[in-house]
């Protein structure tokens, strides 16, 4: 970040700080606008902080070029592997998740919403991992803004500076619609049904892209999976017929409970419907998608300016077995390494979500990190270097404000492969997570900066 804009947040902090450190008023007007607009987690208020994190244009559109060419890679990897058996071997899909992705979607593209999730340090940044499959979060931006625009020194602020807000739920819809017209729909306005399991704590999220995707002229349907049927023409939800089918529900849960009979699966493979994303996100889904991006011996795959990005944004990423591979050009023994070098690695599982089952090696004994090696080997897991974080003082709200170093991350959204705006995510854990007890606010990029 820049001198001149972290002074110019700087004194906006002291402004909120001199103006509002008991304003329990305010606060409780906070607390309650997220309770009303549904975004309190488990009770908390979702975002507990009094400003937007600000980026600088240059920054913000050095991350952006950073994630849409890492985006394309992964695209270019997604049909290497249909033509490669060794790939979705690498990628440790399952067979039925090998011959649901190969069946056609219909249209152009990979994934139509997609999320990396990355660490920014400085100028430098790192991608993590890529939720290609059902990327949440993307109305939480115009949701915290109407939070934030509560406090009326933030208010003064944005008004006096020049500045630019992302709109990631309209990018969605306009994602949505080109699938579906390259899928060969017609119809001028097409009937949208997002779909997931009932009682998921993005429920209120799905009412508000009811809202949005109604206003701009499409009937829309939030349904669970049991709810959808098929005709042998389209699917439906009772007398709704689904033109687009806004898949939230996460593929592995989906087969758990469904296997392959379900209506969904039968008209998909039919060609009658769209749903996006389709069951081909699953691939540059999977944690080991980095495996390949980072690994030599698939440099063919990609582009000089692809490989440049990742060598720059890609941390070093390994599934976890038994087996020799590169670091840094030299031939290492993987577990003999991993185990040697713990507090430069961490382990995730290869294909979940929401911090679950990550092990951090700086944080654990030895004895744990090799006791989580060991049953890693047991199931998919990766390994990964340990990126750089960056920690940044943000003011919060409780009784009063207090300032807090918090870790942060940025995880871009990508719609039909360009990004809108992100999450922006701060926490005292490592693992920065709204479901691990961390935080989140809204992101502005500053203008003139």
């Amino acid at each position: 970040m820049n001198e001149k804009l972290i002074e110019k947040i700087s004194k906006l902090d002291q402004q909120i700080y001199a103006e509002h450190q008991f304003d329990t008023r305010l606060f409780a007007e906070l607390t309650k606008a997220q309770r009303e607009l549904g975004i309190l987690d488990k009770g908390r208020p979702f975002c507990p902080f009094l400003r937007p994190h600000f980026f600088a244009r240059p920054l913000y559109e050095k991350i952006a070029r950073a994630a849409a060419s890492i985006n394309q890679a992964l695209e270019q990897m997604t049909f290497a592997a249909l033509e490669s058996e060794e790939i979705l071997n690498e990628l440790d899909l399952t067979e039925t998740e090998k011959r649901l992705a190969r069946i056609e979607p219909r249209y152009a593209g990979v994934s139509n919403s997609s999320r990396l999730d990355s660490f920014i340090y400085g100028e430098d940044f790192k991608f993590l991992e890529c939720n290609g499959e059902s990327p949440a979060g993307i109305t939480d931006q115009t949701q915290i803004e109407k939070v934030l625009e509560k406090i009326p020194v933030v208010k003064e602020f944005l008004a006096e500076n020049k500045h630019w807000r992302p709109k990631p739920h309209e990018k969605l819809l306009q994602a949505l619609i080109v699938a579906y017209r390259d899928f060969g729909g017609a119809k001028a306005k097409p009937n949208i049904a997002i779909v997931d399991w009932r009682g998921v704590s993005t429920e209120t999220e799905f009412e508000s892209l009811r809202q949005f995707f109604e206003s701009e002229g499409h009937a829309t349907l939030i349904a669970d999976p049991h709810d959808v049927e098929y005709d042998g023409r389209a699917l439906h939800v009772g007398e709704f017929a689904i033109d687009i089918f806004y898949k939230r529900v996460i593929i592995y849960e989906f087969l758990e409970k469904f296997g392959e009979t379900h209506p969904l699966i039968r008209a998909y493979r039919d060609g009658n419907v769209c749903m996006a994303n389709s069951f081909r996100s699953k691939i540059p889904h999977k944690k080991a998608s980095f495996a390949i991006l980072s690994d030599e011996k698939y440099e063919k795959i990609f582009t000089a300016e692809q490989l440049e990005m990742i060598r720059q944004h890609i941390p070093w990423t390994r599934r976890v077995r038994e087996e020799k591979t590169t670091y840094e050009k030299e031939t290492v023994d993987l577990l003999e390494f991993l185990r040697r070098e713990r507090e430069r690695f961490l382990i995730k599982p290869n294909d979940d979500y929401g911090g679950k089952g990550v092990v951090l090696g700086w944080e654990v004994s030895q004895t744990d990190w090799e006791q989580a090696l060991n049953e890693s080997l047991q199931n998919s897991f990766v390994a990964q270097q340990r990126a750089l974080v960056e920690k940044i003082s943000f003011p919060m709200y409780s009784e009063k404000i207090i300032f807090e170093n918090l870790l942060i991350d940025f995880d871009p959204f990508l719609f039909s492969g360009k990004v809108e705006g992100g999450l922006v995510r701060l926490s005292s854990a490592s693992i920065v997570n709204v479901a691990r007890g961390g935080g989140e606010t809204a992101m502005i990029v500053l203008e003139d900066f």
